[in-house]
């Protein structure tokens, strides 16, 4: 299983000659190769986590593309123009669905607060072959579980890098690398990274940092 880094949130994942595709928002280039994606998760309905023009590129390359997302999600894309006809397989913590060739798992429910005075919207964690584990914008640990790989946010209106730290402390994964840096400076990342890499260390494992277009193989 391939997993690929790209700007902000978002990744592929591929193995068997399907993609995943998680969060391609509104901070990351929508990546050239769009064929043979199986499944789309959008973790919450913030613009930096999808778009509706991202979302119709890649179903114009694959048509048969499934969506899965929370129904804040779906709700932000039935009341959205450019996104008319686009159907939202509403998913929720606590279900497992299959896109063959992937396995999806659901945690968490609600995004982290950002301020008392923002809702809280819709939130889901997605563990993926229950190998690669992405929050969203959320430190919903999936608790009782094996954590192999873990996407771990860096940076964020949301987030203060100690919670951050404890989140992957929680989690234990035994590898893990950052997402969600583009609020970030090249300084404030780097900043980031000395400290997450600190809180794998903890758990055992270990922390690899990824830039756009890089991956790992899994």
């Amino acid at each position: 299983m391939r997993v690929t880094k790209h700007e902000h949130a978002a990744l592929t994942i591929e193995t068997e000659g399907s993609r995943l595709m998680i969060d391609i928002g509104g901070y990351t280039l929508l990546p050239e190769q769009l064929t043979q994606v199986v499944a789309i998760v959008v973790t919450h309905e913030h613009a930096d986590h999808w778009t509706p023009e991202h979302l119709t590129r890649i179903l114009a390359m694959s048509p048969d593309a499934r969506i899965f997302a929370p129904q804040g999600v779906a709700d932000a894309i039935a009341g959205t123009p450019a996104a008319e006809g686009i159907e939202v397989t509403v998913v929720a913590p606590g279900e497992e669905i299959i896109a063959e060739p992937f396995t999806l798992r659901f945690f968490g429910g609600k995004h982290a607060v950002i301020h008392e005075s923002m809702p809280v919207v819709d939130n889901v964690g997605v563990l993926v072959n229950e190998t690669l584990y992405h929050p969203g914008d959320s430190y919903a640990v999936p608790e009782g579980v094996e954590v192999p790989v873990l996407a771990a946010p860096i940076g964020a209106p949301w987030l203060k890098i100690g919670e951050a730290m404890d989140f992957v402390r929680a989690v234990a994964p035994r590898q893990a690398f950052p997402i969600h840096e583009m609020t970030l400076s090249r300084i404030g990342q780097q900043m980031g990274h000395g400290r997450l890499a600190w809180a794998a260390e903890q758990g055992g494992g270990s922390f690899v940092v990824l830039e756009p277009g890089e991956h790992l193989e899994l």
